[in-house]
């Protein structure tokens, strides 16, 4: 049994995105860990503050490391982290002096973190612009076709199609721009140590964070931002704005498609086990109820941004247990409603 819609073993035929659920994979996120830790060892080793022929062993064996997965969980049970049982593992086939000194577990986790935000990203990118390139494959093809307008749901003027797919398309647009704005917010290197003061780097701090920074192609920053999470926070709005555009989309799809309105046709609806003449709106509800779910996992999102003091326990965990879910709904409600788009064969009134 599963306790997640996102990978159950039927209801993630609606529910489920394979190539989020990748890029979310706990084996991704080990190598993204992974990467920290070599790239770590070579910073430091480059800096002079670990032995750099050390580091360097360190680093090649960070790399190739075979991760015992039920150790790391047996040890998350204990510290409420993975890393010390992590480094427990490395120092076992590596330098022990040469990895990890000088960093601190969410310097690792939080770093892993935005390594998964930014292939998810992209992934979201990829699958707006080819939201919209249907969207606009919608108006060329029926634009021009004449559609009751309607205001609280009643009958109100005549419009065209393209008056209601341009509501549809245009937000898509500012999506994609506004992502830009959130990944530079987020894909940023977490280098804080013990109490957020990279004190122990000493004058090599800089440094050290420009070289991880490089290494794993995201920003360096002048102070760590690990009790500062307006950043992922406000990424975490962004998904819900998203879906709830998507879920616009979908419920103006489900209204139209009500019997007796019929503006729309749509091929591949679902069917019914007691009505066989009903065509189901499933893909139009389905971004109804995923906007509804992003909009209320949003709320915890925002509750995690009251990090206590230089480091959260409470805060930071509630974060792990919320945003990979936002990231499910929103990959599975592009790929859906780019889906549900394609599969539209009429609008505008019945002739």
């Amino acid at each position: 049994m599963s306790l997640s819609i996102f990978d159950h073993l039927w209801l993630s035929g609606l529910f489920g995105d394979p190539e989020m659920a990748a890029i979310l994979a706990p084996e991704r996120q080990m190598a993204h860990m992974l990467a920290f830790e070599a790239a770590w060892s070579r910073a430091c080793g480059k800096a002079g503050l670990f032995d750099a022929a050390k580091a360097e062993e360190a680093a090649i064996a960070i790399e190739a490391a075979e991760i015992d997965f039920e150790d790391i969980a047996a040890g998350m049970g204990q510290d409420g982290v993975p890393i010390p049982r992590l480094v427990k593992q490395l120092k076992a086939i590596a330098p022990a002096e040469a990895l990890h000194k000088g960093a601190t577990s969410q310097d690792v986790v939080d770093t892993a973190m935005v390594l998964a935000l930014r292939e998810a990203s992209s992934l979201i990118a990829g699958r707006l612009i080819e939201l919209e390139t249907h969207l606009k494959t919608l108006e060329d093809r029926f634009g021009d076709a004449p559609l009751m307008g309607r205001t609280r749901m009643q009958a109100a003027t005549e419009m065209t199609v393209r008056d209601r797919v341009l509501v549809w398309r245009l937000p898509i647009s500012d999506h994609l721009k506004t992502l830009d704005q959130k990944r530079a917010d987020v894909e940023k290197v977490q280098v804080g140590g013990a109490s957020g003061d990279r004190k122990a780097l000493g004058d090599k701090a800089d440094f050290v964070v420009a070289e991880v920074a490089k290494t794993l192609t995201l920003a360096p920053t002048d102070k760590t931002w690990q009790t500062m999470r307006h950043g992922i926070a406000g990424y975490a709005s962004f998904l819900s704005l998203v879906t709830g555009s998507l879920g616009k989309i979908g419920q103006d799809i489900a209204l139209m498609a009500q019997q007796g309105i019929e503006t729309v046709s749509i091929s591949g609806a679902g069917g019914s086990s007691a009505m066989p003449h009903k065509q189901n709106p499933v893909s139009a509800e389905l971004l109804v109820t995923l906007a509804r779910f992003n909009a209320t996992q949003v709320s915890a999102m925002h509750h995690a941004v009251v990090h206590e003091q230089e480091r959260s326990g409470a805060a930071w965990s509630l974060e792990w247990m919320v945003l990979p879910q936002m990231l499910m709904a929103t990959g599975r409600s592009l790929s859906m409603a780019i889906e549900l788009v394609q599969n539209i064969q009429r609008l505008g009134d019945p002739v």
